[in-house]
């Protein structure tokens, strides 16, 4: 059909002296130049795409199951991490609030003479500054979230998003801890902390 239209134009174009013709342009347009029917699959050819089609699904399921067991297992882990990480806070904060309580001691004494103190006074500001410092509520909280996270993932929901929200009431603890810290051994743990976190939240992008 195109070469006989093709044979047909360049007649007429001959004798109209036209030379700068676009003979596939205007074939292309021409009717019955493009066969437009679709065979249409046999019962036998459609059980097989049918067949295919089922396998590769299945697989994909089989895989999306063993990332997210994988998947599920890095981030318990990691959470595990960060409930070791707090308990290992636990000594340098004992440490931590009597040497504080003694540099506190040891300005007033040095500031006033150690003969002008009121003691009951003294203890009552120590009270005070140590409270300031005292991060109780902090690591309760904290350890209420790690848990809350663990019962989360162990839910059937999408619970992609709200693992996300929880991972940011855990940072917020975690960082409130290392502004409360004024110690250097409690901020090495705080800053290894915060990249477990940083692991848990990447993790989490691939959680639906």
């Amino acid at each position: 059909m195109v070469k006989a239209y093709f044979d047909e134009l360049k007649v007429i174009t001959f004798e109209t002296g036209q030379h700068h013709v676009d003979y596939v342009g205007i074939i292309s347009k021409l009717p019955e130049v493009w066969n437009t029917t679709r065979p249409e699959l046999t019962e036998q050819e459609w059980l097989v795409v049918k067949h295919a089609a089922e396998k590769a699904l299945h697989l994909f399921d089989e895989f999306r199951i063993a990332e997210g067991d994988n998947l599920q297992h890095d981030l318990r882990q990691r959470i595990g991490n960060l409930q070791k990480l707090l308990n290992d806070i636990k000594p340098h904060e004992i440490r931590r609030t009597e040497a504080y309580k003694l540099r506190l001691e040891q300005k007033v004494k040095d500031a006033v003479g150690a003969d002008f103190i009121d003691a009951n006074r003294l203890e009552q500001e120590l009270i005070y500054y140590i409270e300031k410092i005292d991060i109780t509520e902090e690591k309760v909280r904290l350890a209420s979230h790690l848990t809350y996270f663990i019962d989360t993932m162990a839910g059937t929901d999408n619970n992609g998003r709200k693992l996300g929200f929880i991972s940011q009431e855990i940072g917020r603890e975690i960082n409130t801890i290392g502004s409360k810290a004024n110690d250097a051994d409690m901020q090495k743990l705080v800053v290894i902390m915060k990249d477990e976190l940083e692991k848990i939240k990447e993790q989490l992008l691939n959680v639906l």
